[in-house]
């Protein structure tokens, strides 16, 4: 069933989205220019009445967007346990990314942070939302969704003083497994595709270069490996630098 051709429409022909078009550009750039905002003035958002209200207006915002995503297909008529639940990983890290602001838990950052860098990054990348294209609504929701839970990952490290450690790479891969294991099942009970390990992305992704089913799955666990280690360089190369100054000051 379609529901008209405007911009909440379930059926709108000739605005498919293009990869690194105009409309996908400008919005990579005014979420570029928004994390270097956040870095360039992350003095200020550590005031602690500043701090508190900006962990609020994020948490309410992962929330609210996952919130409106559901009642716009439960309105379209296209909801579906198979498809429209929070548990691809770039969903549930939002989930997770809500609540890690309020709480601050180490767990649910590291869980956010590779998560969240790992899979939105390249969701932003490659966005896999089909004939949605600008200036749909499904455009705009995906963009806030993604860009959001990227400035949630970076600003509870910049301004909340959390950071990964080598351990965290391992034990997020181990977490990533057991959930893609519960998943499996899932997918088998509700025919759905959550995290993609049952076909690929219908309108194209990185796992088009990873070879056919079931082999990209272990291509994504080696690319899912070295992600969490680009991630964590940076601190790596800090904690090597410090080590380096105190051998030097002794």
């Amino acid at each position: 069933m379609t529901y008209g051709a405007g911009p909440f429409a379930t059926d709108y022909p000739g605005h498919a989205f293009v990869f690194f078009s105009p409309p996908h550009l400008i919005a990579l750039g005014v979420l570029f220019i928004l994390y270097f905002c956040l870095w360039y003035f992350r003095a200020w958002f550590k005031s602690s009445q500043i701090d508190f209200r900006t962990r609020w207006i994020i948490a309410s915002l992962l929330l609210l967007q996952e919130l409106s995503l559901s009642i716009w297909r439960l309105s379209m008529g296209t909801w579906s346990a198979g498809e429209s639940l929070p548990l691809h990983l770039c969903g549930l890290a939002i989930v997770l990314g809500a609540f890690l602001m309020i709480n601050r838990s180490q767990l649910l950052y590291e869980l956010v942070y590779f998560w969240g860098l790992g899979g939105a990054i390249q969701a932003l990348l490659t966005p896999d939302i089909g004939q949605y294209g600008y200036p749909h609504y499904r455009f705009f929701q995906f963009f806030v969704s993604h860009g959001t839970l990227i400035f949630a990952s970076l600003y509870m490290t910049w301004i909340g003083g959390l950071r990964p450690t080598h351990k965290s790479i391992w034990k997020v891969f181990g977490f990533t497994n057991i959930y893609l294991v519960i998943m499996a099942g899932f997918n088998s009970l509700v025919d759905g595709n959550y995290l993609f390990i049952c076909h690929k992305p219908v309108n194209g992704s990185i796992m088009d270069a990873m070879g056919p089913w079931p082999w990209y799955i272990l291509v994504l666990e080696g690319v899912a490996v070295v992600s969490f280690y680009i991630y964590y360089a940076p601190f790596a190369i800090k904690d090597i630098a410090a080590t380096m100054r105190n051998r030097n000051n002794i």
